[in-house]
C-alpha cells in the first residue's frame, strides 16, 4: 500500500496521540466532531456518492474472502481507510462510532459525508443475529456528532421472531432521523436460516421484497435512502423504488475485474446514486488500496 497522507495541522499526528486523547482528554472527541467541516451539499455536482464502508468489525464480521481475521488490526484498518479517504473521488465514510472518532481526531473526515452505523447487535453467527438491536448511534447522537445521517441493517426473516423488533427499531430510526433532516440509509435483506446460518435471498425477487418492506417504514420517507446488493436482473430491482439507492459491495467473491464490470452496469441504471463499498476496496487481492479505490471512484463519478 502507498504511504498514508500527512495529517492536517491541529489533528492527532499518529495513533499514539489518538490513544492519549482518549485516555487523558476524551472531551476533545466531541469538540473535534462539532468542529468538523461538513459539505454544504450532500451530493456533488454529478449527483452521485462514493462512500467507503467500515462498520463490519462491530458486528464481529472481520473476514474478507478466505481471510477470516483480515480486519482484526485496527491500526491497519485505519491506515487503509485514510488512504481511501484521501482519494478526491471518495465522498465519505460509513462507520461505527469508534472508527469515525479515530478518523475525526486525525482529520481524515474533513469535508466528507459521514454516516453513523446504528444497529450492530446482530452479531455474525449468533443465535440472536436477526434480532438486530440498535447498539451504536441513535438519531440524537448522530446530530450531536455533526454527522450527515445514519445507516442500519434490516434483515427480514419470516421464520425468526427477531425480525419484528428489528423492523420496529428501523421504523423509529427513520422517523427520528427525518425529524432532524438527516439521511436514513437502510440496508434491507430478505433472509432465512439454513442449518443455523443466516443467508440472504439474492434473487431479484428477494431483493425487491426486501425493498418493498423497507421503503414503507417510518412516519415519512423524505430522508430515506436504500443500500442494496447488486444482483442479476438489477433493472427490476431499481424499478421497485423511487428512493435514492446506493449499491453495496459486500464480501468479494469474484475477481476485481468482474466486480468492477458488474458495478459499472448497475451504476448506469436510473435512481442509482453511487456505491457504498468496504472490504472489496480496503482489502483487494493485490493490497493496492489506492488503485482499487481510484477505479471504483471513476465508475461512480
Amino acid at each position: 500500500m502507498p504511504e498514508n497522507p500527512a495529517p492536517a495541522t491541529g489533528f492527532a499526528r499518529d495513533y499514539a496521540e489518538v490513544s492519549d486523547i482518549r485516555a487523558l482528554q476524551p472531551e476533545r472527541i466531541a469538540e473535534r466532531s462539532r468542529a468538523r467541516r461538513r459539505r454544504e451539499q450532500l451530493l456533488p455536482a454529478d449527483g452521485r456518492l462514493m462512500i467507503i464502508a467500515a462498520d463490519h468489525p462491530a458486528r464481529g464480521a472481520n473476514g474478507v474472502g478466505a481471510r477470516p481475521m483480515a480486519m482484526a488490526s485496527r491500526t491497519e484498518l485505519l491506515d487503509r481507510l485514510r488512504v481511501a479517504l484521501a482519494d478526491p473521488g471518495v465522498d465519505g465514510l460509513l462507520g461505527s462510532a469508534d472508527i469515525i472518532e479515530d478518523l475525526t481526531l486525525m482529520g481524515a473526515l474533513e469535508g466528507k459525508v459521514v454516516l453513523g452505523s446504528m444497529n450492530r447487535g446482530g452479531l455474525q453467527g449468533a443465535s440472536f443475529e436477526l434480532d438486530d438491536r440498535f447498539t451504536g448511534y441513535d438519531a440524537q447522537a448522530i446530530a450531536d456528532a455533526n454527522l450527515d445521517g445514519g445507516k442500519f441493517l434490516t434483515r427480514i426473516a419470516l421464520d425468526d421472531p427477531g425480525t419484528l423488533p428489528t423492523l420496529t427499531a428501523s421504523a423509529d430510526a427513520i422517523s427520528e432521523l427525518a425529524a432532524r433532516r438527516l439521511i436514513a440509509m437502510i440496508e434491507p435483506f430478505w433472509s432465512r436460516r439454513e442449518g443455523g446460518k443466516v443467508v440472504h435471498d439474492l434473487t431479484a425477487d428477494g431483493v425487491i421484497k426486501s425493498v418493498n418492506v423497507a421503503q414503507a417504514l417510518g412516519r415519512t420517507t423524505a430522508y430515506t435512502w436504500l443500500k442494496v446488493p447488486v444482483v442479476d436482473d438489477m433493472e427490476r430491482v431499481v424499478e421497485a423504488t423511487t428512493l435514492p439507492t446506493v449499491l453495496l459491495g459486500g464480501d468479494p467473491t469474484t475477481s476485481p475485474e468482474e466486480t468492477f464490470a458488474t458495478w459499472r452496469k448497475a451504476l448506469a441504471l436510473p435512481s442509482v446514486r453511487g456505491l457504498t463499498v468496504g472490504r472489496t476496496l480496503l482489502y483487494p487481492p493485490d493490497d493496492d488500496v489506492a488503485g482499487a479505490v481510484r477505479t471504483a471512484a471513476s465508475l461512480v463519478h
